[in-house]
């Protein structure tokens, strides 16, 4: 499958497909600036009036939670509705969820509109799924990812979608398929919106690639071992969110080849 990965890769490159994001105001920057390295576009709206228009073309839409109010909220539910209608596909990114009952009716009524995919930390995996036995720490993981597989693999068979559990070792589940990465470096978890650029960037992935289970294989593939070489050369999380930026931009075959750790 290694191979495979590479070329989705260079697909997403040479297509460059148009993610629209209504996402927090927290990691916009972050956000547009990793799609951009990967070869995507990003575009930034929320405005209701236009929320139909820009389904028509984009390639993908992200939706996430991380600041919600009532106004974004009625941006994202008229934006899945119309990604629908237009058979693009959107992402959810469950930001902090579990951690009020806002914030889960708000999710309740965006899964009822069926994403392509959910990805977010075991914490929120567990919420969705309400498996949660422990807090929601902000938008921070208090479990970890493996303990959060059977609650993935109850959204995939509820909702149709496939699910992506970040953390220490990355988990893709998907029909019946399941993949581990145990790509990364633990400083990247003190540069705020790593997950939401991850979003995007899965986005970007499963908007042009086929095969929706590859496509999330190496979307968090290509940014875990991203930061596991930028890593190498950062003296801490400052220069390593533009180290990561500059390895999504240039980073060669033999480099995600020789690095990627995937299991079964």
């Amino acid at each position: 499958m290694n191979e495979n990965l590479w070329q989705h890769i260079l697909t997403v490159r040479n297509q460059s497909p148009l993610v629209q994001n209504i996402t927090n105001y927290v990691v916009m920057n972050n956000t547009a600036n990793a799609l951009l390295a990967i070869g995507a576009s990003p575009i930034m709206a929320h405005a209701h009036h236009e929320m139909a228009s820009m389904q028509k073309i984009c390639n993908a839409l992200v939706i996430n939670i991380g600041t919600l109010d009532e106004y974004w909220v009625e941006s994202m539910l008229i934006a899945a509705t119309e990604a629908n209608h237009n058979n693009k596909p959107w992402i959810l990114d469950p930001v902090g969820a579990g951690a009020t009952p806002y914030r889960d009716e708000v999710l309740n009524r965006l899964l009822e509109l069926k994403p392509a995919a959910i990805r977010g930390n075991a914490s929120e995996i567990l919420a969705l799924a309400k498996h949660n036995k422990t807090q929601t720490k902000g938008v921070d993981s208090t479990a970890s990812s493996l303990e959060a597989i059977d609650a993935a693999r109850y959204l995939t068979k509820e909702f149709g979608c496939l699910v992506v559990i970040s953390g220490e070792t990355d988990v893709i589940v998907n029909e019946g398929q399941e993949f581990k990465l145990n790509n990364g470096n633990a400083l990247m978890t003190k540069i705020t919106g790593m997950g939401c650029s991850a979003t995007a960037i899965l986005a970007a992935f499963i908007a042009v690639i086929t095969n929706k289970t590859e496509a999330a294989v190496a979307a968090t593939a290509l940014i875990s071992i991203a930061g596991e070489l930028a890593a190498r050369n950062s003296a801490g999380p400052g220069s390593l969110q533009m180290n990561i930026l500059d390895k999504l931009y240039n980073i060669t075959e033999t480099e995600f080849l020789q690095h990627i750790k995937l299991s079964n």
